[in-house]
């Protein structure tokens, strides 16, 4: 039901989503339209819209917040993946204003600024004003602070557009600090007027937890963004998501799956539908060519993004096995660490919950996948000791993540809603505020019921008082957050905050360590941004 409202409302954003937006309102009369809630859901649809290219995709918001991180990499394959070197400056913090893939993130994100500006300015202009007027008001700016969010985050020093009435080639970058405090002032303004209904309703759209959530995570994060560390505040807002009504979903996986609409325990989410909201293809960015057979999947995947085995370290992959004639079958203790595809593969159709029962061997060698193009056995192998490599092994290097679950039958477009804010991220954000506050109420609680979640209810993996540490939270939000566009800046905070180089360190494979002056912590304003609007100044450092 949640999914069958949001395809409604897309495919009514979606319709209204061109540069002639002011010419598809026009068709009905204004003061006519925005006045039922239907009218008005789909009135504000088009804001939403953009957050389909935000939340996946290989050259825009998501491999910008992933790809320089630890947790995710794309090597160059021979020439699979190669894509003008900018995997490689992703992973290596050598990017340059030129990147290729800086732009479309800019514009993905300034369009839906820009779609905000235009419905509030549609909204405000209306006599009689609708009645809801204040909670329309409320729910665009949110979602316009959540793009600003994007912004901040990604190149600091941005150009604030407030209003449709003002042209944005004319304004100049505001100051990172400077922009915190608008989103901040946006998302505080706003947060008495937003819906607190959780249901089908809302589902997918802004509410007063969502807002609770953001400010906590803007907070969490305040002194890298602003200068000045807000961990008290970020406690506040994270009790405010914890006092609602979302509970951890008892099995990991089903928060990512094809169905993940069910879920108790997301937050926000961005829809997708294998027939109405394409832009989901996670299940071929990530598997092997030949993971077609073992995933039911219509197309060959792309055999791109995968992990280190430096980071798939942090995951437990402690398993009991269970034999069942030639076949040996494993299920991981903390059922997180299934969400990694190492080691040989088979043809046989992959299960799900991916952590039970799983084939770990066999000595029926008729059913082992192999890579077509070499005959090599397809086993993954995490370890990467270069990026880029043509010797055919390499093929089958990084371990692969299949946390949105596969969805047979599909060739991408996949129906999985990506989840980019959910409760388990907020009892961790809790757990270190409290932590770096030093005013520790409930953080080992929090992080123990994450755990025993992991653990299938087990206490035996529950840390002691004496395990609840800044480094531990740091691995434990590796494993639960995994490939959720939090890693980057999780690394960075822990660096800022006075930890080692998390961020900056030189990593296998290939990466040297960063500058020591941070200005790799942001990304260059794009050369075609500064070339189309001559205000805009270069950030520090490029």
């Amino acid at each position: 039901m949640k999914k069958t409202i949001i395809v409604v409302l897309f495919l009514a954003g979606l319709c209204s989503c061109t540069k002639l937006d002011q010419k598809l309102y026009s068709v009905v009369s204004q003061n006519e339209f925005w006045q039922t809630p239907a009218q008005i859901a789909a009135g504000v649809a088009p804001a939403y819209v953009q957050l389909t290219n935000i939340a996946m995709g290989n050259n825009n918001v998501f491999p910008m917040m992933e790809g320089s991180s630890d947790e995710f990499i794309v090597p160059s394959r021979g020439n699979d993946w190669a894509d003008a070197g900018h995997w490689d400056a992703l992973w290596k913090h050598t990017w340059a204003p030129t990147g290729n893939f800086l732009d479309p993130a800019w514009q993905d994100i300034f369009t839906g600024i820009s779609k905000c500006n235009f419905i509030l300015s549609t909204v405000n202009s209306l006599n009689p004003a609708p009645s809801s007027l204040a909670s329309i008001n409320a729910e665009v700016r949110t979602l316009r602070a959540f793009y600003y969010y994007y912004a901040m985050d990604l190149w600091g020093n941005v150009p604030i557009v407030s209003s449709a009435h003002i042209n944005p080639d004319s304004l100049t970058n505001s100051p990172r600090a400077q922009v915190f405090s608008f989103i901040e002032s946006e998302l505080l303004a706003s947060l008495p007027h937003l819906s607190g209904t959780v249901d089908a309703t809302t589902y997918g759209k802004v509410t007063k937890y969502f807002s609770y959530a953001l400010l906590a995570r803007l907070y969490l994060n305040a002194q890298v963004f602003s200068g000045t560390v807000r961990w008290t505040d970020c406690i506040k807002y994270c009790d405010s998501v914890l006092a609602g009504p979302y509970t951890l979903q008892p099995d990991y996986f089903d928060n990512f799956s094809p169905t993940n609409d069910g879920s108790v325990e997301n937050i926000f989410v961005v829809p997708f539908d294998k027939t109405n909201i394409s832009g989901n293809s996670w299940e071929l960015f990530t598997l092997h060519y030949q993971s077609q057979v073992t995933f039911g999947l219509t197309t060959s995947p792309y055999n791109g993004f995968c992990s280190t085995s430096d980071f798939y370290a942090n995951f437990d992959t402690t398993s009991t096995y269970s034999a069942n004639g030639a076949n040996t079958y494993r299920t991981f203790n903390d059922m997180r660490s299934g969400q990694y595809l190492v080691g040989q593969q088979f043809t046989t159709q992959y299960p799900y919950p991916p952590y039970q029962n799983v084939l770990y061997a066999s000595t029926n060698t008729s059913i082992e996948s192999v890579d077509q193009q070499t005959g090599l056995s397809l086993a993954f192998n995490p370890v990467m000791t270069t990026f880029s490599s043509g010797d055919g092994a390499f093929r089958l290097a990084g371990a692969r993540n299949i946390k949105y679950f596969p969805q047979s039958g599909t060739g991408g477009n996949q129906s999985n809603d990506i989840v980019l804010i959910r409760l388990a991220d907020v009892m961790l954000m809790s757990a270190e505020a409290q932590l770096r506050a030093g005013a520790v109420t409930n953080a080992l609680s929090l992080v123990n019921k994450v755990r025993e979640r992991a653990y299938s209810g087990s206490v035996a993996h529950d840390w002691t008082a004496a395990q609840l540490t800044l480094p531990n939270i740091l691995a434990e939000r590796a494993r639960e957050l995994a490939w959720e566009m939090v890693r980057r800046d999780d690394l960075i905070r822990y660096e800022v905050a006075g930890g080692p180089a998390y961020y900056s360190e030189a990593r296998t494979p290939d990466k040297a360590a960063d500058a020591s002056d941070g200005h790799l912590y942001i990304y260059p304003i794009p050369q075609l941004e500064i070339i189309a609007n001559a205000q805009l100044k270069q950030n520090p450092g490029y």
